[in-house]
């Protein structure tokens, strides 16, 4: 085994798996942390957890017995994989986790580098860009679980550990992996354990991803894990295209409330049947109705609890934050198993929290990566309840507008 990784949420997961299919090697995505010692691993395993948002002692506990599972695997590297957007409190639960993994594994110094250039998250200066717009000028800054009010990753860095912080700016990148490499000595021998990599294309992904090949620990966005394989010397150890889509009826799923997702439910509501969670009626009268509607729906309908920062926020002005999110999560939960039942096999889900709802609920604790629907996010089959499906979870702000009638189409034929 070369590479574990552990990733925050389940949609985050699905994308840094999917990035290192595109090698060709065999991926193994663990929901949670697996039960009884390692089988059947593969080269590269990828542990899907849901701690982004809860309390970072419980964050840690969780990261720490996924990396005692990987160390007993045979891991050779390990990979600490968080959102592209840095997604976040000033308590953690980035930094926590990382200096947690950095105790066990006794690294002496390791990076963080978000940047997916691909999806338009790059890196300058120590400042993290969505597109052209800095972290903080971008929708992330309505988050409703973690709004980003900052777009400077060692300020958002440093409230959570303890150790100093650095940077390795782009001008270093720039003059290669040797730079890079004698800059991160030259910052370890100043006590400087965390430090942020600056990346504004693939190309200053490989850089760094040679520079640290002797790391133990690395941590950053899916795309930085990319140019692994091929460093581990692995590349094309499994071909893909035994991949077999379940056969099924379909259903979409969004509890995501990013930019994106917004104008992908409203590109997708035009297309199919829809239903609009409310968590103030499903505080009223539960999740009934919804699966009521759902049975008489044919094709592939939608339901989401999408809405504006402004409907976000009045609803969690009336029930409160985590009642309000925890509302929409059980009802997309309660759906998915639902629809299972009544012969849905193929579902999209939008939004990293609604996709851990949803598979925890459906009982998945493997998924198979598949074809690629957009960059980093691969369609995955799995087993529930003695039924094989067909899952993609995507993070909010990933795909285009037309992303869920994508994603229906390229099982089309499969």
């Amino acid at each position: 085994m070369f590479l574990g990784a552990i990733a925050d949420d389940f949609t985050g997961a699905t994308d840094l798996a999917g990035l290192l299919a595109r090698s060709g090697a065999r991926v193994s995505l663990r929901i949670g942390v697996p039960e009884g010692p390692p089988a059947d691993t593969a080269p590269y395993e990828v542990i899907a957890l849901k701690i982004r948002t809860i309390p970072a002692v419980d964050a840690v506990a969780q990261s720490e017995a996924a990396l005692a599972w990987l160390q007993a695997a045979g891991a050779k590297q390990f990979f600490w994989k968080y959102c592209s957007t840095f997604d976040s409190t000033p308590e953690g639960n980035i930094g926590p986790v990382a200096e947690a993994l950095m105790v066990r594994l006794g690294a002496k110094q390791t990076i963080y580098c978000p940047a997916f250039p691909e999806n338009g998250r790059s890196i300058f200066m120590g400042n993290l860009f969505v597109g052209q717009q800095p972290l903080a000028e971008s929708p992330m800054k309505d988050h409703p679980l973690t709004p980003m009010r900052d777009s400077n990753l060692m300020r958002l860095l440093a409230p959570q550990v303890t150790g100093d912080v650095g940077l390795v700016d782009r001008l270093c990148v720039a003059r290669g992996v040797d730079a890079v490499r004698a800059e991160l000595a030259r910052l370890a021998d100043q006590g400087i354990v965390h430090v942020v990599v600056d990346a504004v294309a693939d190309a200053d992904l490989e850089v760094i991803a040679k520079a640290c090949q002797s790391f133990k620990l690395l941590t950053g966005g899916s795309a930085l894990a990319m140019p692994l394989p091929a460093l581990h010397s692995q590349g094309g150890d499994t071909v893909l295209d035994t991949w077999q889509a379940p056969k099924g009826e379909a259903l979409v799923l969004s509890g995501s409330c990013s930019d994106m997702t917004q104008r992908q439910v409203a590109a997708y509501a035009k297309l199919a049947s829809s239903y609009r969670l409310d968590p103030l009626a499903l505080m009223r009268d539960g999740v009934q109705p919804v699966l009521d509607w759902l049975a008489g729906q044919s094709g592939a309908p939608l339901i989401y609890a999408t809405a504006t920062p402004q409907d976000v926020r009045a609803a969690q002005s009336k029930l409160g934050r985590d009642r309000a999110g925890a509302l929409v999560e059980n009802a997309l939960a309660k759906i998915a198993v639902f629809a299972r039942d009544q012969g849905v096999r193929r579902i999209v889900v939008a939004g990293g929290e609604s996709s851990g709802a949803v598979t925890q609920a459906l009982g998945v604790t493997r998924l198979d990566i598949g074809p690629e629907i957009a960059p980093g996010v691969p369609w995955c089959a799995c087993d529930s309840d003695g039924k094989r499906m067909a899952l993609a979870l995507k993070s909010g702000n990933f795909g285009a507008e037309a992303f869920f009638a994508t994603a229906l189409q390229k099982l089309d034929g499969m």
